[in-house]
């Protein structure tokens, strides 16, 4: 009965589909089997357009790998005067989308003459504080990116002090110039009380 039914299996096997395994096999190719199985199309084609993108089309449908992002751009070297006046730092921030409001503060810090490590304080810091939203607003009256309290303060810095970023960046690195010394200052004290 066993000798039977394995004799039968190999028989209808070959009579059902005489290329299924065979087709899959390298070593084992029949001269257009291929182009009748898919009417004459190729099942599958990989294209490698560079060495950063990758092309792949599958039953008429297109996927592209993405080209990696940027790497970042060093602003300056750290400075000197975070090391003598606080040994927090942050963690490195990434290059800024240009226009927008961490783009400003990129340049103001370096016009200060701090480094990058001063800007990854920095974007640590408002990230914290107000995720650089120009109108987060805190119940305690605190306001903006630097989370001035009162927002009202902001106006020594400008008029538009409600709506302009780079008005409120330039009160915040004022403040902090003033208060901690430079920004990994505070973002020290920030991360040991909890504000700034």
């Amino acid at each position: 009965m066993f000798a039977f039914s394995a004799a039968a299996a190999f028989v209808l096997v070959t009579v059902v589909d005489p290329y299924s395994g065979a087709t899959a096999s390298p070593y084992f190719q029949v001269p257009g089997a291929a182009s009748d199985r898919y009417q004459g199309a190729a099942a599958q084609s990989l294209l490698v357009a560079s060495s950063v993108e990758n092309t792949v089309i599958v039953d008429g449908y297109t996927v592209t790998e993405p080209e990696p992002e940027p790497a970042p751009v060093v602003i300056a070297p750290a400075s000197s005067a975070s090391s003598s006046s606080s040994s927090y730092s942050a963690a490195a921030a990434a290059v800024p989308d240009p226009g927008s409001a961490q783009a400003y503060a990129y340049g103001a810090v370096a016009s200060r003459g701090w480094g990058e490590d001063q800007y990854n304080c920095l974007v640590s810091l408002w990230n914290k504080e107000s995720g650089w939203r120009v109108n987060a607003a805190n119940p305690s009256g605190a306001y903006g990116i630097p989370q001035a309290l009162p927002g009202s303060k902001m106006s020594s810095a400008g008029s538009d002090w409600e709506t302009s970023a780079a008005t409120q960046i330039e009160w915040g690195l004022g403040y902090i110039s003033g208060r901690y010394g430079t920004p990994c200052g505070a973002w020290g004290h920030s991360v040991d009380v909890g504000w700034y």
